[in-house]
């Protein structure tokens, strides 16, 4: 008997182990817990940790959290002026939704993969094939990647996916028509620049030109205001000049002056000697 309890004690011990442990749900960081009964997703568990289930009624399912990465296959394109590129891209992904994943994918990352590369595709072959060769290679450093990411939208909601990144790894053209293209396009650059160097160098011409025009107007206007002060002063000396020599009583001072204004004049150089006759109008200022 006692045997026998021993043994009902272990079995019961052990199923009570074996309930326990299948009741224990245990989540990671990097994933989602999808807790199912018959068959349908119950609830699931984001934050990790430990959490419970009802144990052989309910069953588990994980779902990645963090980042993918999705590598597309090489490809070709044809942009709007009928030039073949290639492209050579991958996205940055991750689930949103594990519910609406679970649901519409199976839960499948495989699945996910290929809904992500139909996608992806189209939507790059839809913006290259809006634009000209020429704006897709310059279009590398940005602006395609966020115009196929545009062209994306929200049409990933109903997976509960999303699309964290766009890039471009490889997007060239093809080797036979490669060189002929970029000596086309360097060609074009160089018209524009042409363009761009007489515009500015004939703009530069008609400011120089009204500039000069400008600085000859002052000149003209500034010597005929100095003409006419000129003319002014001497005026004003004749004017003077005659007014002194009109009053007897400062005639024979001016003459004075004048004359050894005259006498200042001829003594140039190191000799200071003159010789004056006595009837020379310089001598007469002595008597």
């Amino acid at each position: 008997m006692k045997t026998i309890r021993n043994t009902i004690i272990g079995v019961v011990f052990a199923l009570l182990v074996i309930v326990g442990a299948s009741s224990i749900v245990i989540t990671q960081e990097n994933e989602y817990t999808l807790v199912r009964q018959f068959g349908r997703i119950d609830h699931v568990v984001t934050e990790a940790g430990i959490s419970f289930k009802i144990p052989f009624i309910q069953s588990t399912d994980t779902l990645p959290k963090q980042t993918l990465l999705y590598d597309l296959a090489t490809s070709d394109v044809i942009t709007s002026d009928k030039k073949t590129m290639i492209t050579d891209s991958y996205v940055l992904w991750r689930i949103t939704d594990p519910v609406k994943f679970a649901q519409t994918l199976n839960g499948s990352v495989g699945n996910a993969e290929n809904r992500l590369n139909t996608i992806v595709y189209n939507s790059t072959k839809n913006v290259i094939s809006s634009l000209l060769q020429e704006d897709v290679i310059s279009g590398r450093d940005g602006e395609l990647s966020q115009a196929v990411l545009n062209n994306i939208g929200d049409s990933l909601d109903q997976y509960g996916i999303e699309i964290l990144s766009f890039e471009t790894k490889h997007l060239d053209l093809p080797g036979d028509n490669k060189s002929a293209v970029y000596v086309r396009m360097i060609s074009e650059r160089d018209n524009i620049a042409a363009t761009y160097t007489a515009e500015g160098n004939s703009e530069a011409q008609i400011i120089k030109n009204t500039t000069d025009k400008e600085v000859t107007e002052m000149l003209s206007e500034a010597n005929k205001d100095a003409e006419i002060l000129i003319a002014e002063g001497e005026a004003e000396y004749m004017r003077i000049l005659s007014e002194a020599y009109a009053d007897p009583s400062r005639t024979e001072f001016y003459s004075f002056v004048r004359s050894l204004d005259a006498l200042k004049i001829s003594m140039t150089g190191n000799n200071k000697t003159i010789i004056l006759s006595p009837d020379s109008p310089i001598a007469q200022i002595f008597y």
